[in-house]
């Protein structure tokens, strides 16, 4: 038996907006080597002047460029061209984000992350955020915060204009069932209250959709990074020019993949690091047998 909930149920109405120009240029450029080595670059440190990062860790990212490439292999999904992707672990020890450069020849490279929460189990109406591989695409035009309150004072999307990015219907499994029962969930990718709520990130909170930091929220949002239909349909559409950020940089290496893993499920061929600042605490042990 299937039901139908919203997983971050949004707020009555959206921020209205004047349609930014067109970009003049909406394809994607053929980068260089050395351009996408600049770009990555670039984005690393803007991300870190962003968002703090934790002490680097080549196994760390590793272990992150591992299971992305798993995930996307099972799911038959290739990569051809140098882009972005964002991964998440929901495994609850973990509660992570990682922005990868995945390329279709040569090395992927972590360019940072975050803390994030997932959805939570044992609360009635609260689904297991879905692992899998999903695509954002221009079939659904994303939205921006309204910053309001609701009945326990709490803004659960964020502050005013804070981007919701939106994958659609999603089959998740309802988290306060034993039996496994599933049901259809909005997956969302979106801030939260940054008072009440956003110092809780790094556990399981939320009702099926990802939360990330305001600060991570503003970076994927004004650099693009899940944008590459987006941008293209901004092109001709104005209801995506007045979606994407007036001050925004868009990267030529946008991509539009969330791919979600959870480490916990993976067996023993792989740690988990525990600790409170284990930003992508995960390291290949070895392969599984």
């Amino acid at each position: 038996m299937f039901s139908v909930l919203v997983a971050c149920t949004p707020e009555q109405g959206r921020v209205a907006a004047t349609p930014p120009p067109a970009p003049a240029h909406p394809d994607v450029p053929a980068l260089s080597p050395a351009e996408v080595a600049a770009e990555a670059t670039r984005l690393r440190a803007a991300l870190a002047r962003a968002v703090p990062q934790g002490r680097p860790s080549p196994e760390r990212d590793q272990a992150w460029i591992a299971l992305a490439q798993a995930m996307l292999a099972n799911g038959g999904t290739a990569i051809d061209r140098p882009q972005l992707l964002v991964a998440v672990d929901r495994n609850p020890a973990v509660q992570q984000l990682a922005i990868l450069l995945a390329r279709p020849d040569g090395a992927w490279e972590v360019i940072g992350g975050s803390r994030v929460s997932t959805g939570q189990a044992g609360r009635r109406h609260y689904y297991i955020t879905p692992t899998g591989i999903f695509p954002h695409t221009d079939a659904i035009l994303d939205w921006r915060a309204e910053g309001t309150f609701n009945e326990n004072r709490i803004r659960g999307l964020g502050t005013r204009g804070m981007r919701v990015w939106d994958f659609g219907w999603v089959t998740a499994r309802k988290g306060w069932r034993s039996d496994g029962e599933e049901g259809e969930i909005r997956l969302l990718l979106h801030a939260t209250d940054p008072d009440a709520l956003e110092q809780r990130l790094g556990r399981t909170a939320s009702q099926g959709c990802v939360r990330v930091p305001s600060a991570m929220n503003r970076f994927l949002d004004l650099h693009g990074v899940l944008d590459l239909d987006h941008e293209r349909a901004a092109a001709s559409d104005e209801r995506f020019r007045a979606l994407l950020h007036r001050d925004r940089t868009p990267t030529p290496l946008a991509g539009r993949l969330l791919v979600v893993i959870d480490t916990a499920e993976m067996g023993a061929g792989l740690r988990v690091a525990t600790g409170p600042a284990r930003l992508g605490a995960v390291a290949v042990a070895g392969p599984r047998k």
